[in-house]
């Protein structure tokens, strides 16, 4: 579009890109190795929403009310799930249109695992543009650099994990690229553009991945400090308000995040700082040179309070809505405590110091440096100059975002994607003064090699050190469908268990599980359950508990009322090298439903030592009583001290239960279940791994022994 002189050193930028994309796509591919499938829960679901989107177009999509999920009879309100209202939709439309242009004769499931990996890669190229903004081209290539091998990034974008992160993060640094790119264009109609288009596709990362409200939190103190750190301020009468304005009437045309969004907390943070920043600028402007700073300050500190004020008093009103639970613990990490199902999910736990550092290692070296040398003014006055506004928007996104992600172990992210650019900005001003150094009265290269070689050592070692633990190989784990979450082998139990239900249930079945299963059910057996990952519905959820928790009796009577017609239970464990009167012994409870009991028990309000012990072993009335502890097929026959050989025939602290199988319902016999189905790795007698996929049917013909409490029942039909 205009005269554009090639030079080499231009080969080499669009080098170091290729070299990003390159080594992301093949560190987020190593899944592959295992086998080509989907990776975790939520993607099964949004697959099926986007192959919906392309069977049966767009419109239909918006109008889809799905039946086959969080399913309840009819006389008990808020069965299924209005999709477009709950979902991630710019993740499901976008990956059905590029399906679409660029899916050629690829299957859309194979479409889906490929797509967050290339997503994912490609925003090498726009961290890139993003951060040449603030420190140049050397600090976009090294920014570009690390977003390829960020270990947090990585992880939540890696070859199936068809969800919302990969996108999400796509399209808000490149719509923040175009508002703080359109903000500093001396051209009028090129800075319009960039603004609106700015402003249009934040709207997509917001509806992409719920999570990018965090992002509005730096962009808010940004334009909150502008009106201080900017001259130009008739340029910002308009443009910050322009932005502001498209991005909230995009927000509200989604259902998600709606009207309530811009009407709420997350609008609000947008809204008052534009407004402040406008009658920031009329004051000035009115106000003598010496008062400029002190008025500005004096109307920041009282549009805070008032503001703050009137967002309380609004709140207790109910005329705006808060963010819900999981992004107002992400906030306030105390909060944990008062939802237990928030609490239940690993991914929403806060990370420990550990964590941290092996999640960010030398990037929190480069990120220190990064930071002082943004505020040393000698740095400042070179030639290598950052302009005041882009230096406050490097403050205003790196805090918070280091603060949220040391909280919330899922917003990560945003913790790498600041120091990223902290460390870029820093390692490129700190190599540009190197390479200016001159020795003895000319430049040598006896301190420029060693200072390339140290920082190439730092940027490798998080690569290959430790050994096993390396940013590389944490990556490479198998897809959770062929492991259930746990830390045994990839194998096809529950590929084979999915399929077994698709093929020998009836298509109207009602399956009942715990939510982890929800999405693979429903994706890959094409049968209705009761609850999924969408965890919608906290009072389904404690049904669900509910059920497996109480007696035999009284579960056989609650599903009934929810209409069940099979149960699907995940039992963990390992066969040991021993046998009891010709039987195997197993060892139970690595990650399957066994040791999900806790959680259970925590949903519904119970105290844990009424079915555990202090170290978390089974106690015989778990086993005996419940329906759970019924389901699962195996009995404790001793006790053993695996460090001293001392065995018992009760329980001892520090001593493991040792089981055999049990089959309590059996198919022949009248019991209120019965198993119909078990994974390969239950029905064979290989030593090893114990991965037991069960499928119990509800026995429609069972007669209770005793009335299950008229209370329970009334409880158990209150609705959602």
């Amino acid at each position: 579009m205009r005269n554009f002189n090639f030079k080499l050193y231009h080969i080499l930028v669009i080098g170091v890109l290729i070299l990003a994309f390159s080594t992301s796509f093949l560190i987020r591919s190593q899944q592959a190795d295992y086998g080509f499938e989907l990776n975790e829960f939520d993607p099964f679901f949004n697959f099926r929403a986007t192959e919906y989107i392309v069977e049966n177009g767009y419109f239909e999509y918006f109008e889809w009310y799905d039946e086959k999920s969080w399913y309840l009879p009819s006389e008990i309100p808020g069965s299924g799930r209005d999709i477009s209202a709950t979902s991630q939709v710019m993740l499901h439309v976008t990956a059905a249109t590029t399906y679409q242009l660029f899916g050629g004769n690829l299957d859309l499931y194979d479409f889906t695992i490929l797509f967050p990996a290339i997503i994912g890669s490609l925003t090498v190229i726009i961290i890139f543009g993003l951060v040449r903004l603030f420190g140049g081209t050397l600090a976009g290539l090294f920014a570009s650099l690390f977003f390829a091998v960020s270990l947090p990034i990585i992880l939540r974008g890696t070859i199936g994990w068809f969800k919302s992160e990969p996108l999400g993060i796509f399209y808000g640094l490149l719509g923040l690229y175009l508002f703080l790119s359109g903000i500093q264009s001396k051209n009028k109609k090129i800075a319009i553009s960039k603004i609106i288009l700015g402003g249009i596709i934040m709207s997509f990362a917001l509806s992409s991945w719920g999570g990018m409200q965090f992002l509005i939190i730096p962009i808010g103190l940004f334009i909150f400090v502008l009106p201080f750190v900017r001259k130009n301020h008739n340029f910002l009468l308009w443009s910050i308000p322009l932005f502001t304005i498209t991005f909230l009437l995009m927000c509200s045309i989604f259902e998600r995040p709606g009207l309530s969004f811009v009407f709420g907390l997350g609008g609000l943070s947008l809204i008052i700082p534009t407004i402040f920043s406008i009658i920031c600028i009329f004051i000035q402007k009115l106000s003598g040179e010496k008062n400029k700073l002190r008025n500005g300050l004096i109307i920041l500190i009282a549009i805070i309070l008032v503001g703050s004020f009137l967002v309380f008093i609004a709140n207790e009103l109910e005329l705006i809505s808060l963010p819900t639970f999981r992004y107002l613990n992400a906030l306030n990490p105390f909060l944990t405590s008062f939802n237990p199902l928030i609490a239940s999910v690993s991914e929403h736990a806060t990370p420990a110091i550990e964590q941290s550092f092996t999640l960010h290692s030398t990037l929190m070296l480069f990120s220190g440096l990064g930071i002082w040398l943004i505020l040393t003014r000698k740095i400042s006055k070179n030639e290598i100059y950052i302009k005041n506004d882009m230096k406050v928007f490097v403050l205003c996104m790196s805090l918070p975002g280091v603060y949220i992600g040391s909280i919330f172990m899922r917003l990560e992210v945003f913790a790498s994607i600041s120091l990223i650019i902290l460390s870029s900005i820093g390692l490129a001003i700190l190599t540009k003064e190197i390479f200016k150094i001159e020795l003895f009265g000319n430049k040598k290269y006896l301190l420029k090699i060693p200072f390339v070689a140290i920082i190439f050592i730092l940027f490798i070692i998080p690569l290959v050190y430790p050994v096993d633990s390396n940013w590389i190989a944490v990556a490479d784990y198998p897809p959770v469908i062929l492991t259930g979450g746990t830390l045994h082998p990839a194998n096809n139990n529950w590929l084979e268990t999915l399929e077994w239900i698709k093929m020998n249930t009836p298509e109207n079945s009602i399956v009942l599980s715990w939510w982890d299963y929800g999405y693979w059910i429903t994706v890959l057996s094409e049968r209705t359950t009761l609850t999924d990952n969408a965890t919608l519905g906290d009072k389904q959820i404690q049904r669900v508990a509910t059920i497996f928790l109480s007696s035999p009796d009284d579960a056989w009577t609650l599903s009934r009322i929810l209409d069940v017609d099979y149960l699907v239970v995940f039992v963990i464990g390992d066969s040991l090298m021993a046998e009891h009167e010709g039987k195997t012994l197993y060892a139970l409870g690595s990650g399957g439903d066994e040791t999900k009991i806790h959680a259970f028990m925590k949903i519904i309000g119970l105290n844990p030592d009424k079915y555990l012990y202090p170290d978390n072993t089974f106690k015989n009335n778990f086993l005996n009583e419940t329906l759970l502890g019924k389901l699962i097929p195996f009995t404790p026959i001793v006790y053993h001290n695996f460090a001293t050989g001392d065995q018992s025939s009760s329980h001892k602290s520090g001593y493991t239960p040792i089981f055999i199988k049990d089959i309590k319902f059996n198919s022949d016999t009248n019991t209120p279940f019965n198993l119909v189905y078990g994974s390969s790795s239950f029905t064979s007698d290989n030593r090893g791994p114990l991965d037991a996929v069960l499928v119990y049917k509800i026995n429609e013909n069972y007669k209770p022994s005793s009335e299950t409490p008229q209370e329970i029942i009334d409880d158990f039909k209150l609705p959602n």
